[in-house]
């Protein structure tokens, strides 16, 4: 069964993706860390950012594999390097770029093989796993996504403007909905979850709910 999370930045997916998996005794896969990788490596190489085609002849070669909440990469455990604040404002130049978004979709159905798993990012439902028995759309307002960031730096001993941040947000909601491929928008049959004023347990219910009730709709006879 492929369970399929995305969402715009800041909505808690990866959090709960990676909890309701433990749950549900899924496989995680966390494609936003595959992006995030992509430009840590071009970023170690020194490859120009305005030079698209050297960043994904890159990809083409990276090798990814997920060892449980951990991402190698070519063998190295990047899980912390790929999210420092100088990576994340470079993966857009990953996310944005047509070669590397096919080669990384290649790669996401590869590692999914014929497991049971919960996908997070942004193009799940709509470009990797079209097929996926249980697509969520998870959001929660601007407001509330700019809050949490700014706690979850605070926590981290990180000095933080809000509106910064939120103005940081806004522009990559923008970019991630306006990419040429895979770009940000729920698919047509996903079921929308308002995440404002929940708490991480609240949430993670209601997604395993919504899980169940897709497995017992896949399951029931079908009309003759």
């Amino acid at each position: 069964m492929i369970v399929c999370i995305d969402g715009p930045a800041g909505a808690g997916k990866s959090t709960v993706a990676r909890a309701l998996a433990q749950r549900l005794g899924f496989r995680f896969l966390d494609t936003g860390a595959m992006y995030r990788a992509v430009a840590l490596a071009a970023d170690r190489r020194g490859i120009d950012w305005n030079e698209p085609g050297q960043i994904a002849a890159l990809a083409q070669k990276l090798r990814f594999q997920f060892d449980g909440e951990r991402l190698l990469l070519d063998g190295q455990d990047v899980s912390v390097d790929i999210r420092a604040p100088r990576i994340t404002a470079l993966t857009h130049y990953a996310a944005d770029n047509p070669g590397v978004r096919r080669r990384l979709v290649e790669l996401q159905r590869q590692i999914a093989g014929d497991d049971d798993v919960v996908a997070e990012g942004r193009d799940q439902g709509t470009v990797v796993f079209p097929q996926a028995q249980c697509k969520i759309f998870l959001t929660a307002s601007a407001a509330e996504r700019a809050r949490r960031r700014l706690a979850q730096l605070q926590s981290q001993g990180a000095v933080a403007n809000y509106d910064e941040l939120l103005a940081e947000q806004n522009l990559r909601d923008q970019r991630d909905a306006s990419r040429e491929v895979g770009p940000l928008k729920p698919a047509p049959d996903a079921i929308h979850v308002l995440t404002d004023g929940l708490s991480a347990e609240e949430v993670l219910a209601r997604l395993e709910a919504l899980v169940h009730a897709a497995r017992r709709r896949d399951h029931a006879p079908k009309p003759t």
